[in-house]
């Protein structure tokens, strides 16, 4: 799995985190295609951090990497 690919679709969604006072660290990926990462800022403790992860974060990663299968967010 390219690392690279990942940090650049996450560099995408940054902005839009950091906007609202959050972001997103990317932490790992395993050989299946799921990519770890950290909410960080306003995100980690905001109601709609799973909707942000799924929805936007997932969503986007997909489309950018298809070798992405799923998104999980580690404290």
């Amino acid at each position: 799995m390219d690392r690279n690919q990942i940090e650049t679709a996450l560099d995408e969604i940054r902005p839009a985190l950091m906007a609202d006072g959050g972001n997103v660290e990317f932490v790992d990926v395993n050989d299946e295609g799921d990519v770890l990462v950290r909410l960080q800022g306003a995100c980690g403790s905001c109601p709609s951090a799973t909707m942000t992860l799924k929805m936007g974060i997932e969503r986007v990663l997909k489309e950018r990497v298809p070798a992405v299968r799923s998104v999980q967010a580690i404290m």
